[in-house]
């Protein structure tokens, strides 16, 4: 991985590196990384396989700059867009310093987390186990399970957490300061994200669709910004169209008398105007795009790289 080292100075003693979160679908990477910058920087959803391209997060604990790499859930890929999420997903493990196995307590050493340990064990860093959402389990078969996983695995150390309630967090974050290479910032000391502003807006408005919509049919949309224009009295206009591959999916997309866009384009812009600090002025429209997901066009937009087959 590669980034621009900031024109800010670094301090003397200064470590900073990249941090690959993997794991499973839905095992809480997206919550994780939320908690250690202290701020939204990628969307959060119940449904699985919501983070598409690798965001990243920046974090700053004492004097390291910590880049977290939230990939996409590594799963059994039956799709195009599935085997381009998997593929980044083991790219940002082998690109990182770190790399940082996830397992949720209450799933344990299932058949997923069993393949990623398997695979993990080929990726040629210090590796961290990362036991999430600890609350939900009792504590003996917890112990239990970061035996096993040791047993099978070396891994440079072992942290239970809960990514929902901030449990063991700051311990992890201080240890992963302590893990990064020594050298200087990548990246100006206030920067949360590397992530655009107009590719994170458009992140949450895809975030609410999931929310609001139980269907298949997030899985085939896709949202993009076009257009983001800061106006005189401070506010941002932002217009954003979202496509599908269905005319009957844009149908339910708008809903009836457009109740259910309205309701999207509500909540995105309420969580954007928070994130920029300003007023948000934004604008849905629902266009029909067919095999979207057969673009190449489409994936380097994602940040994700084009399947052949």
């Amino acid at each position: 991985m590669t980034a621009e080292v900031s024109d800010k100075a670094a301090p003397a003693g200064t470590r900073c590196g990249f941090v690959a979160l993997i794991g499973a679908p839905n095992v809480g990477k997206s919550t994780l990384v939320n908690a250690l910058v202290g701020s939204k920087v990628t969307i959060v959803s119940r449904k699985v396989q919501t983070t598409r391209a690798l965001i990243r997060g920046i974090v700053i604990e004492n004097n390291a700059q910590i880049i977290l790499v939230d990939t996409p859930g590594i799963f059994s890929p039956k799709r195009r867009l599935d085997r381009a999420m998997v593929s980044t997903a083991w790219s940002g493990a082998h690109d990182a310093d770190l790399v940082c196995v996830l397992l949720d307590a209450k799933a344990g050493l299932d058949e997923e987390a069993d393949a990623i340990l398997n695979k993990v064990a080929g990726v040629d860093h210090e590796k961290i186990l990362v036991i999430n959402k600890i609350d939900l389990v009792a504590r003996e078969k917890l112990l239990a399970l970061a035996k096993t996983a040791n047993d099978r695995l070396r891994f440079a150390g072992t942290f239970m957490i809960s990514a929902q309630s901030g449990d063991g967090v700051d311990d992890l974050r201080r240890r992963l300061a302590e893990m990064v290479p020594q050298g200087p910032f990548h990246y100006p000391e206030d920067q949360m994200s590397d992530a655009p502003m107009r590719h994170l807006a458009a992140e949450i408005t895809r975030e609410k669709i999931f929310r609001q919509l139980h269907q298949e049919l997030p899985y085939q949309s896709t949202v993009e910004t076009d257009s983001w224009t800061e106006r005189k009295d401070k506010s941002i206009r932002i217009e954003q169209t979202i496509f599908v591959e269905r005319e009957s999916q844009r149908k339910i997309v708008l809903g009836k008398n457009g109740s259910t866009i309205k309701s999207i384009g509500a909540d995105a812009r309420k969580e954007i105007a928070e994130i920029t600090g300003v007023p948000v002025h934004l604008f849905l429209f629902v266009k029909v795009r067919e095999n979207w997901g057969d673009d190449p066009d489409r994936y380097r937009e994602m940040g994700l790289e084009f399947p052949k087959q």
